[in-house]
């Protein structure tokens, strides 16, 4: 199993999440480094600072030079899929060719009637979803792209410069829908994330391969990459059985969900529980 940090934009400075993403950027055990697209805390009462995630992912990308970096994951409805094309492909070179295209349909209400964005009914969300995905990887693939949709339309679309990886940054769907998420991740995605505890994820997971198999994809092509929630009061420890346990059932990267507030000291001790279940 190979793993990743995830930290949370809410209630820290600049400050405190560049430095826990430099260190992190030293301990080679830590493959990837994530963090969430949302404009609100989620933690206490919704209130307090959040800084925005992909403005904080373009710097995050200068600051490091070795650890990959994506949202975990981006909001689709918040912005264009055009528009998200281009910033992934500027991101994508800002950082040599180090990030992961994590997307999803979006989901928090409380943020959209706040800044008066629609967030539509559930399947609409997701066809507009669907659609935004397929043009997000022929804007990044294809020198003119044209998309007929029903909610997004290219007309000779330029993306200009391309992403530094080919055909695209791999595209990592997040989600445990059985009927409509998980066939987007079987259609597009490299990698699937699951915020799944270790008593559901293995049926979700057979529930994707099954999904796969429907349109003819060799389910092993897709990545799965898991949450695990460090607790600071049970020690690394809990963070490695977690681990072990999802490693036993077939995921192959765990992300450790940090706490907040973000300080590069929690690092070593995680690294050296984790180290112990890598391969």
């Amino acid at each position: 199993m190979r793993f990743a940090i995830k930290t949370r934009p809410e209630h820290t400075t600049w400050q405190q999440l560049r430095d826990v993403w430099v260190a992190a950027d030293q301990f080679e055990i830590f493959e990837s480094a994530w963090h969430w697209d949302h404009f609100y805390p989620l933690s206490g009462d919704m209130a307090g600072p959040n800084l925005e995630a992909w403005t904080t992912l373009a710097a995050l990308a200068q600051a490091t030079e070795r650890i990959r970096l994506g949202c975990q994951v981006t909001g689709m409805i918040y912005r264009h899929p055009a528009v998200l094309a281009n910033m992934a492909a500027t991101t994508d070179i800002i950082s040599n060719g180090r990030l992961e295209l994590g997307i999803g349909a979006g989901w928090n209400e409380m943020e959209t009637t706040a800044y008066g964005i629609d967030l539509y009914p559930l399947k609409e969300r997701f066809d507009r979803f669907d659609e935004g995905v397929e043009a997000i990887i022929l804007l990044l693939t294809q020198e003119h792209s044209t998309f007929d949709g029903t909610y997004v339309q290219l007309r000779e679309a330029r993306c200009e410069p391309k992403a530094v990886q080919r055909p695209h940054p791999p595209i990592v769907i997040g989600g445990n829908g059985p009927t409509r998420t998980l066939r987007t991740v079987a259609r597009f995605a490299q990698q699937w994330n699951s915020t799944a505890g270790i008593e559901h994820w293995p049926a979700i997971n057979e529930t994707l391969e099954k999904r796969c198999a429907e349109i003819g994809r060799d389910p092993s092509t897709i990545e799965r990459s898991v949450n695990l929630r460090f607790d600071p009061s049970a020690g690394a420890s809990g963070i490695a059985d977690q681990a072990a346990a999802f490693a036993q059932a077939g995921a192959d990267i765990g992300i450790v969900y940090l706490p907040v507030p973000h300080t590069p000291d929690v690092l070593e001790p995680i690294a050296q529980a984790l180290r112990a279940v890598a391969t």
